[in-house]
């Protein structure tokens, strides 16, 4: 049931107010975030929504205002207020939507979803983005419990943990706490990085939001914010293909990092370096270059989980031009436009050779001595003193002794 964002009049057939509603969290539903649970209670309602009633203290817990990242535990009583919402036919996730989500699921079993998430779907709806993944698990199999484990950027491809029970999901959540999670990425940045392993350990903090956008920048007093930085592949002075271990799961926390550490990710209009960005979109990218290649982890009950999922294909054909370029051979220039010409600096002018062919200029056809007393003549002479004799002149009046 999506919330109606414009004022609804009173006679307006399409106006629903919900009542009242008093929940008990139930041994499934223990673990949860405050606002995971309001927002599956509500239905379509988007987060933004959800988030305000939280905020402004009208949903309650035993009784009490709890803030979104509250963790419910077995027996909450909890209250969501009335809300004004439209019937629940007019917000379902699009058919194909729908069928990408389901052809994108690379794991199941009785715990546990893991989806290869492509480039440009969000996880959950929000800002700006009415339906995500997890939007899509529910509306394709209503009857079944889906809870996301974690989160990725909207422009970020690759391995996406959602949980089909609540037991499942508290003992992920548990891991995810106590860094019991190993998660990869792989990301193209920019320009050779010459760092080696780098463990880069800079608090983030989440700034007031610019023009409707979460922005993240490092700040002393920020989060404890830890990422491993390890070089996989160079390609010459444009960029260099990383593998990135975190430590944390901050929002933005790669990214951030490598625009801290001077290397920003490909493709990252945010983050990113715009130039660099040109350079790479003339050899194909148009998404940022960044995808979760694997997750690995121990079940608390026993038993190793780990899964990876492969580079897209629309990121491998990137490198596979980034690897196949050269430099021209000596007499050919670069073509018009052509990228590798604008990645790598610019050297300045070499001074022109004399000519080798027997023709000489003026000022090597010359005599030395002539050239010398040309530069000498050519002295602007100081006012008040006196010029030199010549040379000649010296002679002649101390002559040598003998």
């Amino acid at each position: 049931m999506p919330y109606a964002e414009a004022a609804l009049s009173e006679h307006d057939p399409l106006q629903i107010r919900t009542e009242v509603q008093h929940f008990e969290v139930t041994q499934d539903e223990a673990g949860q975030r405050l606002d995971n649970y309001v927002h599956k209670r509500l239905g379509g309602v988007p987060r933004s929504r959800v988030y305000r009633v939280i905020r402004k203290g009208e949903v309650r817990v035993n009784g009490k205002r709890a803030g979104p990242e509250t963790r419910l535990a077995l027996s909450d009583k909890v209250r969501i207020p009335p809300v004004r919402v439209l019937p629940e036919t007019a917000a379902r996730p699009s058919t194909d939507l729908t069928a990408r989500i389901a052809r994108a699921i690379v794991h199941e079993d009785e715990r546990l979803i893991v989806i290869d998430k492509p480039a440009g779907i969000a996880v959950h709806g929000g800002s700006g983005v009415s339906f995500g993944v997890i939007e899509a698990l529910r509306a394709s199999r209503p009857e079944e419990f889906f809870e996301l484990v974690h989160r990725l950027d909207r422009d970020t491809s690759g391995c996406l943990l959602v949980a089909k029970k609540g037991a499942a999901l508290r003992s992920l959540h548990g891991l995810l706490r106590e860094d019991g999670f190993e998660k990869r990425y792989l990301a193209l940045v920019k320009g050779p990085w010459d760092l080696g392993t780098k463990r880069i350990d800079v608090p983030l903090r989440t700034d007031t939001r610019v023009s409707g956008e979460r922005t993240v920048r490092a700040a002393p007093n920020g989060k404890p914010s830890v990422s491993v930085f390890r070089p996989v592949q160079f390609f010459g002075r444009i960029a260099t293909l990383m593998e990135v271990t975190l430590e944390t799961g901050r929002t933005h926390q790669i990214r951030v990092h490598a625009q801290h550490a001077g290397h920003p990710v490909a493709g990252d209009e945010k983050y990113g370096d715009p130039s660099f960005n040109e350079t790479l979109q003339g050899l194909g990218l148009a998404r940022m270059f960044l995808h979760a290649s694997s997750v690995s982890f121990a079940w608390p009950q026993g038993g190793e989980f780990s899964i990876n999922t492969p580079l897209p294909s629309e990121l491998g054909t990137v490198l596979d031009r980034l690897a196949t370029m050269k430099k021209p051979a000596r007499g050919r220039s670069w073509p018009a436009g052509d990228p590798a010409r604008a990645a790598r600096p610019q050297t300045p002018a070499a001074r022109p050779r004399p000519k080798r062919d027997g023709a000489r200029t003026a000022s090597a056809a010359r005599p030395k001595a002539a050239v010398r007393a040309n530069k000498a003549g050519s002295r602007p002479k100081a006012a008040g003193v006196r010029p030199r004799a010549a040379a000649g002149r010296r002679s002649a009046a101390r002559p040598r002794a003998r």
